[in-house]
């Protein structure tokens, strides 16, 4: 009888947890109306932070310049790459006056990091008001710019979006990956609409420059290869300056691993990073996860 006793009380327990976060945690976002915000006319600087990424500007850089927006400019950051990535770069810039370009070379201390990158894209960056994307992104809206900068208010000044990946038919591996992110995306708008953001992803995020520089920039977690997104947002995000905007319009969408192997292997590196999360986002997401392995 006393082990029976145990796993009912233990069941008991793990279905309060579950109720915890699928009754009140998860709805706050579920069920959540995206709010019209006040279109506001705010200067913005887009950043790209390309390594070896020549085909993938050539494909996607257009969806950003076509942007129905009228006050932007575009940071290109070549991270020391050996493709033709700084050429194609300069053939934007031709065409283009909101252009910018920097070129980074690689030095012995922050040899291959990102986050040293994308400090100097931000430094480069004439306006206050930064939206963050990757190479391989596309906006599915023109209007993509015009609704994440309209989140920004004088007290939101973290803004966090959705990058969903590009659907495939026939694919399983395609089908896992899509509702993994969603998955995610479900988790991390909700702890933000309760107060309790925990991370962004780097494929669509906006903050202001000078939240970057009050924080430091990424120096409490440089010498961590991942989390220029993750880690960053889990460092500056609170309950009052973090908005979260999840408009049809201001979606992007990226190029997926082709394989579950490259899949797998990205995703352990996303996930390495969780361990140097604040001790309050890794108990609730660990108890999340201890009580669904529990329940089934």
């Amino acid at each position: 009888m006393l082990v029976l006793d145990i796993l009912f009380y233990t069941f008991i327990v793990v279905v309060c947890i579950q109720f915890i976060y699928y009754g009140l945690i998860f709805p706050r976002f579920a069920f959540a109306k995206s709010k019209r915000n006040t279109k506001k006319k705010i200067s913005i600087s887009i950043l790209i932070c390309a390594k070896n990424e020549a085909e993938n500007l050539e494909q996607f850089l257009p969806y950003i310049l076509e942007q129905k927006y009228p006050d932007f400019e575009v940071i290109l950051i070549n991270d020391a790459s050996k493709d033709n990535t700084l050429e194609v770069m300069k053939s934007f810039k031709a065409k283009h006056d909101n252009v910018k370009i920097v070129d980074v070379k690689p030095i012995e201390v922050f040899w291959g990091s990102k986050k040293y990158a994308l400090t100097l894209g931000i430094k480069a960056a004439s306006n206050n008001f930064l939206l963050f994307t990757d190479a391989d992104c596309k906006p599915l809206s023109k209007y993509w710019i015009k609704e994440m900068s309209s989140c920004f208010t004088n007290s939101k000044t973290l803004v966090l979006g959705y990058g969903a990946y590009k659907k495939q038919k026939y694919s399983l591996v395609n089908t896992l990956i899509r509702f993994e992110t969603l998955i995610t995306a479900i988790q991390y708008f909700s702890y933000a609409k309760t107060g309790i953001p925990y991370m962004g992803v780097g494929r669509n995020l906006a903050y202001r420059k000078e939240t970057f520089f009050n924080a430091s920039g990424f120096m409490n977690h440089m010498n961590i290869r991942s989390g220029d997104d993750d880690l960053f947002v889990n460092q500056v995000a609170n309950s009052k300056n973090t908005a979260i905007c999840f408009t049809k319009n201001s979606i992007t969408e990226s190029l997926p691993e082709p394989t579950f192997k490259a899949w797998f292997n990205q995703k352990k590196r996303h996930v390495s990073t969780a361990k140097y999360y604040k001790l309050k986002h890794k108990f609730l997401l660990g108890l999340f996860f201890l009580s669904q392995l529990l329940f089934w």
